[in-house]
């Protein structure tokens, strides 16, 4: 029984620590055994409150098993056997133990039942993730790693404080539905939106997760917006502001996503779309609409982890991520581009693949609730997430201008991963029922009507269609070698530049109260200098004033020195 009982995320801590002490082959079957084994155990956890205890007068629950939870503990299991798997031919410490742990307080935190061991988590996620950005040891990735921190700390400090806040109004720290009532349900709201990447404070995640390493960045996008995804289910449905925050992160990354060059970048933006898609549902709140954002957040780390590992495994043989310098790459890496287009199919929601089976789910219940308008965005921004990722991601690495870059496959525990990956999608497509037997709601729903099936397919076909005649017109955005900024040119621009002309202007008019002090202090000295020997500071009843003098102006001489 005690055995059965045992947190999820431990295995992978007491994993993290054998990396330290393993090496070759023992630490790569310690890696890969752990998910596996994990996985195992998870189905055979009974639901209900483990390990519950109490700590100075709070009841807390660090270990919760329910159908929500359960979900996201066997995707985070996949996703980190995947991850394992395309990682293992990197032979850096820090990465795969930050790896390890980073993959445990994802776990730990999804199977949190009371907000401050879900506060623990959120930030070991915080800091263990920032070391899969800075093993890139590039001087943008240490920068792009500082100011991810210090957002993703921002956000573990708002949680606290908003549990505080909530253990004063309600005696307790349950983790369960809290709502828009009362300051602490707007602090979480905002610490779980920061990691969720809502619009205004996205940023950290298009400036970070490309500067991480080629397999820390597939690390990355399986979950830290998961789990925020997670926490907005268990905290927040039915919250109809969600609705309109969902659809805005769901559209405006669709504009900076073509014309975008970093690929990996579009497929950050592109992630930001199809969070959006989750928070829609989570916002509508019904059984089919958080079915279809638990099923989408599913999915998403599959297919979107398939596009990451193929970009990845392009910038690991090419060094180039670019899509202006890139392209002719099917020539010599055939097997990663049909799985990048696999990706690409499941990401566009085409049927028989993984995102047609859930993305349908939130977009049927906008309608079934009254959100007619919210439907027709969500059509756009789906149409969008077509042209952006399923078109422009393969083809301009793979088949536009011929690069003239000729190398090989990647390593092949890199072609496993992206098979396993490819695999799931086309599997969870076509089976989807089997999917939606481990949602939190049995709502029967099916995908694969004639009407949805038909108009689905008229919306890709047309969408490509739109795509080959703008670049025929040349009217497609090119690829340019620029970087774009949208709202971190505030804290990347404007907010530094403010900063260096106001402290010029500081610095200025210290120097001007410096150069008229010692012009006054050197006229003092003239002063005393001009007198003769017997003068007026020379006479007997005064033989003490030069004494007096001399430590004046010596204390004022250090008193400038520590200005």
């Amino acid at each position: 029984m005690w055995m059965t009982e045992l947190p999820a995320f431990l295995p992978f801590f007491i994993g993290a620590f054998l990396v330290l002490m393993l090496k070759g082959v023992a630490r790569a079957a310690v890696m890969l055994a752990i998910p596996v084994l994990g996985g195992i155990h998870l189905m055979l956890i009974p639901e209900g409150l483990h390990w519950q205890t109490e700590l100075m007068g709070m009841a807390l629950t660090p270990y919760r098993v329910d159908s929500l939870s359960l979900v996201f503990g066997l995707i985070f299991h996949i996703a980190a056997f995947i991850n394992i798997v395309y990682s293992l031919h990197v032979k850096d410490t820090l990465q795969q133990f930050s790896a390890m742990i980073y993959a445990g307080s994802a776990i730990g935190a999804v199977f949190s039942g009371d907000l401050l061991s879900l506060f623990l988590f959120w930030e070991i996620l915080a800091i263990s993730s920032v070391f899969l950005i800075w093993a890139r040891r590039t001087q943008r990735a240490y920068n792009a790693g500082m100011r991810y921190l210090i957002i993703q700390v921002l956000s573990g400090v708002l949680l606290l404080v908003g549990s505080v806040f909530y253990w004063r109004t309600h005696g307790n720290l349950d983790f369960n539905g809290i709502g828009l009532e009362g300051t602490y349900g707007w602090l979480i709201f905002i610490a779980f939106g920061i990691k969720c990447a809502f619009p205004m404070l996205h940023n950290w995640l298009t400036d970070a997760y490309p500067e991480a390493t080629p397999t820390g960045t597939v690390f990355l996008s399986a979950f830290t917006t998961k789990v925020a995804v997670y926490a907005l289910a268990r905290g927040y449905p039915g919250t109809e502001l969600l609705i309109y925050i969902g659809v805005t992160m769901a559209c405006f990354p669709i504009f900076f996503a073509v014309i975008e060059n970093d690929l990996r970048r579009v497929l950050a933006y592109s992630m930001i779309n199809q969070i959006g898609f989750m928070v829609v549902g989570i916002g509508i709140g019904t059984a089919l609409a958080l079915n279809g954002a638990v099923s989408h957040a599913f999915n998403d780390i599959l297919f979107k982890g398939l596009l990451f590992m193929s970009m990845g495994a392009v910038l690991h043989m090419t060094g180039e991520i670019n899509g202006s310098k890139l392209g002719g790459l099917y020539k010599s890496m055939p097997k990663t581009t049909i799985l990048c287009i696999i990706g690409a199919a499941s990401i566009s929601a085409f049927p028989l693949f993984s995102g047609f089976v859930s993305k349908s789910m939130v977009m049927t219940a906008a309608l079934e609730e009254g959100y007619p308008v919210i439907w027709l965005l969500l059509l756009f921004s789906a149409a969008g997430v077509f042209h952006h990722a399923g078109i422009k991601i393969p083809y301009f690495a793979f088949f536009a201008h011929d690069s003239g870059i000729r190398t090989t496959e990647p390593p092949n525990n890199m072609l496993i991963a992206m098979g396993i990956a490819a695999s799931l999608c086309v599997f969870i497509g076509s089976y989807p029922w089997l999917l939606y037997s481990i949602l939190p709601y049995d709502t029967g729903y099916n995908p694969y009507d004639a009407t949805h099936v038909l108009a689905q397919t008229q919306l890709l076909f047309f969408s490509a269609l739109a795509f080959v005649w703008l670049n025929l017109k040349g009217m497609y955005p090119p690829e340019l070698p620029s970087v774009n900024l949208d709202v971190e040119w505030f804290y990347r621009r404007l907010i530094p530049d403010a900063l260096k002309v106001t402290f010029a202007r500081i610095w200025r008019i210290d120097a001007i109260i410096r150069a008229s002090f010692m012009r006054l202090l050197q006229s003092l000295l003239n002063f005393i200098s001009r007198h003769e020997p017997d003068g007026v500071l020379s006479r007997a009843h005064l033989s003490s004033s030069m004494v007096i003098w001399s430590t004046l102006i010596l204390a004022a001489f250090l008193l400038l020195s520590f200005i």
